[in-house]
């Protein structure tokens, strides 16, 4: 057994190392600056109670993305050093994230050992690659993200650290491997098991779906798949679960091969990034694929915690997806056959959510953006499923949100709603039938996000003001509006977001300006990123449709009037000086 040594190696506080609940995330020439890395490890060493270091099992692993390798021998290193008793990493250092929160929750060593938490290396949906982005954070014991007490005290360490200690004479593991090597240090023994990526995420997603029923789906002639890891870490797990589990053709999966750099791309699975899945699903504008598309598609971010649903020339909304899972979650999903908790979703979510809620008799909660709200209500039993806008779906399985999940629950409820037309000469019921099966019970909320970047942070806090301004009088405020479209409905509350945790009393507050019309139509403003490089201003637009004739109207030309309205009520363009905005979603 090869013994090592612990060394101190002095340091000082290096500014800008302030982590969200996302962790830290920098450009990869930041991190690979003297101390960078080891500062921001020692600084959340010293931020948990002695009883999550000493003699505690870490996980250190992240979704493959270039300086992983180098960054886990380093975490390995200051772990040894700082009495951690065992580091568990992924093959060649990929986990997804969702993998890595199911594994602190489920994962039991040989030796009974459970993780007390974890280092994720990813930056999400962030480019990869030696001149883009790396990123590190950690979640705690529940396999969810550390909660603001943590990331504080984490922060705070950063600016006043001196010193860490770290055994450079361990010599490097070889992550390629799966096995135990074990060292001896002044503290005791001290072991590095690499494991395989796959085998306790496959594990508990068998547990969760009725994989009989999804391979029935997949093997019959009516049906046709098509999965896209934009080559990121989903790779890792979408040979295993689609094509050896499920028996989905080779041939149906796109970029599944994980690359440090995405293979040049941007893993963010949306209808601008997932190119190549979107021309095969019929959807681009310029590139044609050929042939007919496939039945259903999906694509995942880098770290795999996204997802994008997608039916033959068929974009299923982030909203609709999470509301479109509640709905039919106790008839597809054995997981949940005894009833689902409540559900909840982020304040600028569509409210499409709310309608089942309503419906169903079911807990509904809206929280502020961050999936640590989410996570607080899981571990309380109030909540099972929850969902985002921006593209992330999840339950009380794990802590984090988790694309593969998502697409295993759209395929359970596609098999759920074909029991009867896989044999024989019925029709295949559809993506798009599910959607608008769902939009003619419970009504349509036509949605877009409008992204105004680099906007001068002064006049963006202005435009925030005067919108809350206006809210101290509605009739003025509908005086304005029918000035501008007469046939929007009525404003019938307005304010400004504050949200009052149900579990630990925390109040959080500024989460967004908000306007929520008579007939169930919403706009959302909300200001992000007031940095050096200016501000973001995010407008969500929301039109609710109740009435059957109207639900397959263009979600553009639907929401026309009220994006009008937003535009002029909060006088954008005077304010930004942007008569467009930056992206639109």
């Amino acid at each position: 057994m090869v013994s090592f040594k612990v060394s101190v190696v002095s340091t000082s506080p290096i500014d800008g190392q302030k982590p969200g609940t996302s962790g830290l995330r920098k450009k990869v020439k930041v991190f690979k600056q003297p101390n960078y890395l080891e500062n921001f490890v020692q600084a959340t060493f010293n931020a948990l109670t002695p009883e999550k270091v000493k003699g505690a099992t870490l996980v250190v692993s992240g979704d493959g993305r270039y300086y992983s390798e180098q960054a886990i021998q380093i975490i390995v290193k200051m772990a040894a050093a700082n009495g951690v008793r065992r580091v568990w990493v992924g093959q060649n250092s990929l986990l997804s994230t969702p993998a890595v929160s199911a594994i602190i929750r489920e994962r039991v060593g040989a030796d009974g050992s459970k993780a007390t938490g974890a280092f994720i290396l990813t930056a999400s949906h962030n480019p990869g690659g030696p001149t883009e982005d790396f990123g590190i954070k950690y979640n705690m014991e529940n396999g969810g993200p550390a909660p603001e007490s943590i990331t504080d005290k984490i922060y705070e360490n950063t600016k006043t650290i001196k010193e860490y200690p770290i055994a450079e004479d361990l010599p490097r593991v070889d992550i390629s491997t799966i096995g135990i090597t074990s060292f001896e240090g002044p503290e005791g023994k001290f072991d590095v098991e690499v494991f395989d990526s796959a085998d306790d995420y496959v594990k508990l997603m068998k547990s969760i779906f009725d994989f009989e029923s999804i391979k029935k789906l997949l093997s019959s002639p009516k049906f046709t798949f098509c999965y896209d890891a934009l080559h990121g870490v989903a790779g890792a797990y979408a040979h295993r679960i689609f094509v050896e589990e499920l028996g989905a053709e080779e041939s149906s999966l796109l970029n599944c091969v994980p690359k440090e750099d995405f293979g040049g791309g941007h893993p963010d699975p949306n209808l601008t990034y997932a190119k190549e899945l979107v021309a095969r699903m019929g959807l681009s504008k310029t590139d044609d694929a050929g042939g007919e598309p496939p039945e259903f598609g999906a694509a995942a971010d880098g770290d795999a915690d996204r997802n994008m649903i997608l039916g033959k020339r068929f974009f299923v909304t982030p909203s609709d997806s999470v509301a479109i899972i509640a709905a039919n979650a106790v008839g597809a999903i054995p997981y949940f056959c005894s009833g689902l908790k409540g559900v909840a979703r982020s304040m600028p979510t569509s409210a499409a959510l709310d309608v089942v809620a309503k419906n169903l008799g079911l807990k509904f909660f809206e929280v502020p953006t961050g999936w640590k709200f989410f996570g607080n209500l899981m571990d309380a039993g109030m909540c099972s499923v929850c969902g985002e806008e921006s593209f992330g779906t999840g339950s009380d399985h794990i802590r984090e949100k988790d694309g593969i999940w998502a697409v295993l629950a759209w395929l359970s409820i596609l098999a759920h709603k074909n029991k009867e037309t896989l044999d024989g000469n019925a029709k295949l019921v559809t993506v798009e039938d599910i959607v608008r099966q769902h939009w003619a019970t419970y009504g349509r909320h036509y949605y877009t996000r409008y992204d105004y970047e680099n906007v001068d942070a002064t006049k963006a806090k202005e435009l925030m003001g005067l919108l809350v301004k206006l809210q101290s009088s509605l009739p003025e405020v509908n005086k304005i509006i029918k000035g501008i479209h007469p046939e929007v409905a009525n404003v019938a509350s307005a304010d400004e977001f504050e949200y009052k945790d149900p579990v630990d009393g925390s109040v959080s507050k500024h989460q967004g300006i908000r306007y929520l019309f008579e007939d169930g139509s919403r706009l959302v403003f909300r200001l992000s990123g007031t940095g050096s490089e200016g501000a973001t201003i995010r407008l969500y637009i929301e039109q609710y449709e109740k009435d059957a004739s109207k639900i397959g109207r263009d979600s553009q030309d639907a929401l026309a009037p009220l994006v009008d309205v937003a535009l002029k009520l909060s006088k954008m363009q005077e304010f930004t000086g942007r008569s467009s905005p930056t992206v639109i979603t």
